[in-house]
């Protein structure tokens, strides 16, 4: 079996590159053995970057100005540490970082690093006396929580003020919990006595003050080594959003998070700048998919043992939420989170194991006015990592898939790629076979300018009728590749929101290797010295180097653009600016190369009657007006992130939000026109016990409420029945 090319987003680990420059260290005049640990990583990230990355950028001042901006938005996203003052003593070095680099000299990280550690020390005793005294909540004070719409403050006097009017936000907040928790007591218990406002703000005063204790703390945690390596990752930002350095501890978790299945909800967390947890993804088929609630982007504020008190985890480091959130099978775990909308929700989930099997391609069949619809669902292109044939692969799987509907004589196939993130680049190919037959179907070009086209090697089609392809702005790297080949053969019909854009291919590299052995020795020797002979060195890190980029048939690249749907459907998210890879400015550009030779597809769906009819549709449907209402709220609160400290003005602001969502929960118990359900050949599998049999039961569920499914199975019937006199035209420009 051919080997497996895999591009996920952390890691490519089959593909290849080889670095021609010589160890570090030793004959290198910039590289001695009496230099210490951060410089010999320095030196070694720029190495690897100079000679590795797909497009090195020059260093220059442009580089050292991008540098110097990422470094201090890294450690100071909310501009709550640093003052102008400190900024104008900084501002020196501004365009000097690509000269210290070159010169081997840490001076601005040692400067940055300096200030940045006595500010913490004050805002700690900021936030202390600030917290001892009452708010009122009856003035016109507003607070702006877009960083990037602030300024820094001028003084520590103007510093205490943005503390104050934070801390109040949040202080705002948790009294409006509390209030709404007594509200919600006397409505249920007329002996019940509320608490006065003044015992509600003094509770929602001191939890806010636990809160900054735990974030302060944390803050604390981090050491230099930390902060270099926020410095570092700012170096590797300025190339582009996907090279990283990894920390040997954070390689370790990484390492970890690659793992095998775990008791626990099935959700990915992620700490942002502002250390908030972020749900990042939900694993498919475990508990947080199946009860439905939980998804990517919701903020977790609170974590419950069952029926316990909620713990405010605000502050927390994210290994510390993990540990709140696991458990013991079987047992509740509530989470109170903040949906992208604005609005909140308490979701209770039962633990359990979470299976990666659940992530493999499965199918249904979905009836929609006298036609059968095959439905595909592969949340990811994994790959056969075993090499012998033994293991799963997800193109032989939803090969798999496709007989199995032709057996069950389906009218058309839905491929749903919505949220697959990539995977396995080979198994794409090899998927595009089932469609095309044999042809190319992407290209890879390194650093050296030189690309290789990949082609199916499939005699023939195995499926020749109507195919559909789903995507939103989750759709990413290896997806991409697939619709673009599919969109420029003209084979498929794309449905849904413009794809992500991450046409780039990283590897994990290991920075230890290009280390001299002398100063390796020492580097450990020193280790051993500070931490003991019991602690074990694990080396100076990694780097997730970019390497490659891809290119459709068609010349051009899915790189910041991403594939654009040939019907488009509304998304909450899609007007947003900090959505797919364009929200980065470090982000490679798009471009174009010659395109491949290939045919046109004989029969091409006729987009332009497809499209109109479901413009038409869409129109009409009160589920996607109120996504749209959704996306213009969340455009609006985007381009105006600004909150009143006013609490009648704050709750009306959260009634608005709350409406919306109410009105989505309304539309969502509206039977659906479509109905779904499973394929003979599944009943044996699904029905060998009763916890496959619920968890079959809830993603039918799932499929039969989802809005964007429905509108799919309407652009298939148009297809299927589309009248022998409309024209099929298939354009493909290049800007």
């Amino acid at each position: 079996m051919r080997n497996k090319i895999l591009i996920p987003t952390l890691i490519l680990s089959a593909l290849a590159v080889f670095f021609s420059f010589r160890y570090l260290g030793g004959d290198d005049p910039k590289t001695t053995g009496n230099e210490d640990e951060n410089k010999v990583i320095l030196n070694t990230v720029m190495a690897v970057l100079d000679k590795g990355h797909f497009a090195p950028r020059a260093i220059d001042d442009i580089f050292s100005q991008s540098v110097y901006d990422k470094t201090l938005e890294n450690l100071d996203y909310g501009k709550k540490f640093f003052t102008q003052e400190d900024i104008n003593s900084l501002q020196k070095y501004r365009n000097e970082i690509d000269d210290e680099i070159k010169d081997n000299s840490l001076e601005f990280f040692d400067a940055v690093n300096a200030i940045f550690v006595k500010r913490v020390n004050d805002a700690e005793g900021y936030y202390k006396a600030i917290l001892q005294k009452p708010f009122t909540f009856n003035g016109n004070e507003q607070l702006e929580l877009d960083s990037k719409k602030t300024t820094y403050p001028k003084n520590d006097a103007e510093m205490k003020n943005r503390w104050e009017e934070y801390l109040k936000y949040n202080v705002l907040a948790k009294y409006i919990d509390l209030k709404d928790a007594e509200d919600k007591k006397v409505k249920d218990s007329a002996n019940y006595k509320a608490k006065n406002f003044a015992t509600l703000e003094k509770e929602a005063r001191d939890n806010t003050l636990k809160i900054q204790d735990r974030f302060f703390k944390r803050l604390k945690k981090l050491n230099d080594n930390d902060r270099f390596a926020l410095f570092i990752n700012s170096i590797t930002g300025t190339e582009d959003p996907h090279t990283d350095f990894l920390p040997p501890e954070d390689k370790k978790r990484f390492d970890e998070m690659m793992s095998g299945s775990f008791i626990g909800i099935g959700a990915s967390l992620q700490q942002q700048e502002d250390g908030k947890i972020k749900v990042a993804a939900i694993i498919t088929g475990s508990p947080s998919w199946k009860q439905g609630h939980l998804k990517a982007d919701d903020i977790i504020l609170k974590v419950a043992q069952g029926e316990q008190a909620p713990v405010d985890i605000d502050g927390m480091e994210t290994d510390e939420v993990v540990k709140l959130i696991r458990g013991k099978e079987n047992t509740e775990v509530r989470l109170t989170v903040k949906h992208a909308d604005g609005t909140t929700e308490v979701i209770p989930i039962i633990r359990g194991k979470v299976d990666l099997e659940d992530t493999f391609a499965k199918s249904a069949i979905v009836e929609n006015k006298g036609k059968r619809i095959g439905y595909i669902y592969l949340p990811e292109f994994y790959a056969d990592f075993n090499g012998n044939g033994s293991g799963h692969s997800s193109a032989r799987d939803v090969q798999n898939e496709v007989v199995k509907l032709m057996t069950e004589k389906v009218d058309g196939i839905v491929l749903d790629l919505r949220n697959n993130g990539g995977g396995s680049l080979t198994d794409v190919v090899d998927m595009a076979g089932i469609f095309i037959g044999k042809g190319p179907v992407v290209q890879v070009r390194g650093s050296g300018n030189q690309s290789v086209t990949l082609k199916s090697q499939a005699s023939q089609p195995i499926y020749t009728g109507p195919l559909a392809i789903m995507v939103n702005n989750g759709s990413a790297s290896a997806s991409e590749i697939m619709a673009a080949a599919m969109q420029d053969y003209g084979r498929a019909v794309i449905i849904g929101t413009n794809t992500f854009g991450k046409g780039t291919v990283q590897k994990l590299v290991s920075l230890d290797q290009f280390v001299n052995g002398d100063i390796r020795d020492q580097i450990i020797a020193a280790f051993n010295k500070a931490k003991g002979g019991d602690a074990q060195y694990n080396g100076i890190g990694s780097l997730k180097l970019t390497i490659q980029k891809f290119y459709r048939i068609n010349g051009g690249s899915t790189q910041l653009r991403g594939v654009a749907p040939d019907v488009n459907l509304p998304d909450p998210y899609e007007q947003l600016d900090n959505i797919g890879e364009r929200k980065d400015p470090a982000a490679l550009p798009w471009d174009k190369i010659n395109p491949s030779e290939y045919s046109l597809w004989s029969a091409p769906p006729a987009l332009d009657f497809l499209r109109k009819n479901s413009e038409k549709r869409v129109a009409d449907n009160e589920t996607f007006k109120i996504i749209q209402q959704t996306g213009e709220r969340l455009k609006k609160q985007q381009d105006n992130n600004v909150v009143s400290l006013n609490e009648a003005k704050y709750i009306e602001k959260q009634k608005e939000s709350q409406a919306l969502s109410k009105k989505i929960e309304d539309l969502d118990k509206i039977a659906s026109p479509i109905t779904v359900s499973n394929l003979n050949a599944d009943m044996s599998r699904i029905n060998v016990d009763t916890t496959s049999k619920a968890k079959n039961k809830d993603w039918l569920k799932a499929l039969q409420k989802d809005v964007y499914l429905s509108e799919t199975a309407n652009v298939m019937f148009d297809w299927i029945t589309t009248p022998t006199n409309v024209v099929n035209i298939k354009k493909t420009t290049l800007d």
